[in-house]
């Protein structure tokens, strides 16, 4: 799981610096390793997304949704790619579906209301383009074909897949261009003005060269931009070292941005300089600070930190910081790691409050306290000896012989239960457990007990005593045995059942036919069941 969740940070980080296709591709290693993990499938979706690859990110968001159907981000994903598709009820459906599982979720509401609003523009922007179309005179006759009509309703320029099957269609270019003109897939102005009337041919103009990108920005802010570009473009080769040279020359053309100092612990993460990453990120809360940053921009800092310590298995301050980057901006991925680097803490400081010698201190407390029938202080220097050497049986069955005096048999049981899984073979538990049961009136499973007991020393008079105990009580009244046996829902399931009910009949008629019944694991089962139980006797 560790390689799962390298490549899952791996692509997060890639996801971050707009690198979608490194991001998909990591995502999809991690699925490979852990192909039923929903948030690996979530991720990918949103990368699919950023890359315009709509159709994917709509099979991993429901592939999200059939693996965690009861997670509301899924239906949050799946609501977006839907939206983009222009599958505008679909969408809205599936961003109600998450709000009925999580009706105070924010992002899902504000995705619901999106959505809605742009299918409401979705609708003008349709009614728009089939004026145009009837304005125009060839369109005009095309409108009158149905096969014309439902190309024009199906295509959508966000997404490929639905031009290719018209493709071999003379029409659709000239359908495409009175789309385009009207901003389709993105959000329209209502009062567009009407197309201007064509004008005579004029010869053709020489094509200008396109304006540099960012030339209409202060020249320091271009060229801050241009540097952070090229700083990516290395970023996205794993060549570090230039995209680091980049990333400062952007700085020194612009010192005020906060995701210049972000790019570069980005990088500083990458190479594991994690020291390095924690300053950089601080130094971008300080000029995100400075300069009134988008405080999901201040977030993202935090959440590196958070990150960089985890790595360094540093958990109390990597919980710091996750914390502080959801009093920022508050997202369920931070929430998850958040939540991984908690559960880490508990673990180490439960590793670091073991100590053996401790518990036997402990231990003999409870003893002394147990003699003078002080059972509820012997039972809390148990349970203070079991957090200071959880592994060791028997002191979970002394804990167990304070519940019994108590009668608190059921917690009696678990610490007996728990006893003879650490160690099968230590007697002690099997009667402890044995006589638990008895107390309980669970004479059948007390029976049981005793009888892991015997196989371990068939000699044992406790054991014995037991045992000869449970039996008596099984089957010193027949009719109070029936009426017992018939209480217990497993045994009327057993009776139930028209194949055992058969084979019970068999085995009347020929006991010979039991050893073959007893090669299926599941019909001994049960009637070890109906034997313990005291409603057949095998002579």
């Amino acid at each position: 799981m560790d390689q799962v969740n390298q490549l899952k940070e791996k692509g997060n980080a890639a996801l971050a610096a707009e690198n979608f296709d490194e991001a998909i591709k990591c995502y999809t290693s991690a699925i490979e390793l852990d192909p039923n993990n929903h948030v690996l499938y979530s991720n990918r979706s949103a990368a699919y997304a950023k890359a315009r690859k709509y159709a994917l990110a709509l099979e991993d968001a429901n592939k999200t949704v059939s693996l965690n159907p009861s997670w509301s981000k899924g239906y949050s994903r799946k609501g977006s790619a839907l939206a983009y598709l222009w599958r505008f009820d679909e969408s809205i459906e599936a961003y109600e579906k998450g709000l009925q599982l999580d009706p105070s979720n924010a992002q899902l509401a504000e995705g619901l209301e999106n959505v809605k609003k742009q299918a409401m523009e979705a609708k003008i922007r349709s009614d728009a383009l089939f004026e145009k179309l009837q304005a125009d005179p060839r369109t005009r006759e095309w409108l009158k074909d149905p096969e014309y009509v439902k190309m024009v309703k199906s295509v959508n320029p966000n997404d490929v897949s639905t031009i290719e099957p018209y493709m071999s269609d003379n029409r659709l270019m000239q359908t495409l261009s009175v789309m385009l003109s009207l901003n389709i897939g993105t959000p329209m102005d209502v009062d567009d003005p009407p197309a201007p009337e064509p004008k005579p041919a004029q010869p053709p103009k020489k094509e200008e060269p396109p304006k540099p990108k960012y030339d209409d920005l202060p020249e320091n802010r271009r060229k801050a931009l241009q540097e952070k570009d090229l700083g990516n473009e290395y970023y996205k080769k794993k060549d570090f070292d230039n995209a680091l040279v980049h990333y400062n020359k952007a700085i020194e053309s612009d010192p005020t941005d906060i995701t210049f100092y972000t790019n570069i612990a980005a990088v500083f993460f990458e190479q594991k300089e994690y020291e390095k990453c924690i300053k950089e990120c601080e130094k971008a809360i300080e000029i995100g600070r400075e300069n009134r940053a988008d405080f999901k921009l201040i977030a993202k800092a935090f959440t590196r930190i958070g990150n960089a310590y985890k790595k360094m298995e540093q958990w109390k301050l990597a919980k710091t910081y996750y914390e502080k980057s959801m009093s920022e901006h508050r997202t369920p991925e931070i929430k998850t790691l958040l939540s991984e680097v908690e559960k880490k803490i508990i673990e180490e400081e439960k590793k670091a409050y073991i100590d053996p010698v401790k518990a036997e201190q402990e231990k003999e407390l409870g003893n002394e306290y147990f003699k003078k029938g002080d059972y509820s202080t012997a039972m809390k220097h148990y349970s203070e000896a079991i957090k200071r050497n959880p592994d060791d049986p028997k002191l979970y069955s002394n804990r167990a012989a304070c519940y019994t005096k108590l009668a608190a048999f059921d917690l009696g049981l678990k610490d007996c239960e728990q006893c003879c899984k650490l160690d099968p073979k230590f007697i002690k538990g099997w009667i402890r457990k044995g006589k638990i049961l008895q107390g309980m009136q669970q004479h059948a499973k007390a029976l049981n007990a005793y009888q892991k007991a015997l196989e371990l020393d068939s000699s044992n008079a406790e054991a014995l005593e037991g045992y000869r105990s449970c039996s008596t009580q099984l089957n010193s009244n027949p009719e109070e045995v029936r009426k017992r046996a018939m209480a217990d829902p497993e045994v009327q399931a057993i009776l139930r059942d028209p194949a055992m009910r058969c084979i019970l009949e068999q085995m009347q008629q020929d006991p010979h036919a039991l050893q073959d019944h007893l090669r299926n694991p599941d019909i001994a089962a049960k009637i070890q069941k109906l034997l313990e139980s005291g409603l057949i006797a095998i002579h």
